[in-house]
């Protein structure tokens, strides 16, 4: 990736890019209230699951597939992506992130997200579409991106459990061997394999929607 490549990455996975990401917990804030993530240990498993077994695993596949498919194939795996959000937060989150990323990419000035109407956009999506825009390399998207969503989740767990910030960066330290090793599984992978077994998250996210006392939209 030469360093420009890198820069435009940065920026679009930085916690300052306007996508308001960080008001989204994809339904931990309601498995910290019932006591299934309490502490560094049941946080780091939850997020392991996550990558290996959940969102962030089908995200990515479809960050790549979009990134190495033809624009006339975005529609669809736009369309699919969105129907993989079991729980309407969890929709919520995915096509309200990938809006706002399309009204924040403005600068980069890409056709295909200045014309794509008003179809559902997911994230993972919208990014894969500016990345192919702006040719970044297929696995460095995928790296900054599960690196980006990892660190998300956990800045919203510790101001929930809570945790400190030390606890908390020891958590992404231990997920690092996790995310590269989901960076080499997903590689090459179709859309045909997303998917996951992590219920207890699926479970959380719909249970959140009437949550009594919450900070979090997921």
């Amino acid at each position: 990736m030469t360093p420009s490549s890198l820069l435009r990455l940065l920026t679009w996975l930085s916690p300052a890019f306007p996508t308001g990401a960080f008001a989204y917990s994809q339904g931990l804030e309601w498995a910290i209230e019932n006591g299934d993530v309490k502490d560094e240990a049941s946080l780091t498993l939850w997020l392991e699951d996550l990558l290996h077994h959940g969102s962030l695993w089908s995200d990515v596949i479809i960050l790549r597939c979009t990134r190495r498919s033809a624009p006339a194939a975005w529609p669809t795996i736009a369309s699919e992506a969105a129907s993989l959000a079991l729980a309407h937060e969890r929709r919520l989150e995915t096509l309200a992130q990938g809006a706002a990323f399309r009204l924040a990419a403005a600068p980069w000035a890409c056709p295909a997200l200045e014309n794509w109407g008003d179809a559902p956009l997911p994230q993972p999506v919208a990014l894969g579409v500016l990345a192919a825009h702006d040719a970044i390399d297929e696995d460095d998207l995928a790296l900054g991106f599960l690196q980006a969503g990892i660190a998300n989740l956990v800045s919203a767990s510790v101001r929930l459990v809570p945790l400190g910030q030390t606890a908390g960066l020891r958590v992404q330290a231990k997920l690092a061997s996790a995310i590269l090793a989901v960076v080499q599984a997903s590689r090459g992978l179709p859309l045909t394999a997303c998917g996951g077994a992590c219920f207890a998250t699926d479970i959380a996210s719909m249970r959140h929607e009437t949550q009594y006392t919450r900070l979090f939209r997921s």
